[in-house]
């Protein structure tokens, strides 16, 4: 049996959401393995002068504990 662990982050970017998740998962993956899977949660946008200039959510990324540490 796989034992799996959940983290929560803030993500940003300044081209889309789409990109913002990845954002999320590139930079969970520079300290952890095994990610199985990210949950987007809430989704904002900030605005100026009429035009989205950021996109940010909040996500939880499950990762494979590894049981040989």
């Amino acid at each position: 049996m796989a034992l799996l662990k959940v983290i929560e982050l803030l993500a940003e970017s300044k081209k889309s959401w789409e990109d913002a998740t990845q954002n999320a998962v590139t930079e969970a993956s520079k300290t952890i393995r095994n990610i199985r899977s990210v949950y987007v949660k809430n989704l904002t946008a900030e605005v100026n002068k009429d035009k989205i200039t950021h996109w940010r959510l909040d996500c939880k990324i499950t990762f494979e504990v590894d049981g040989n540490n």
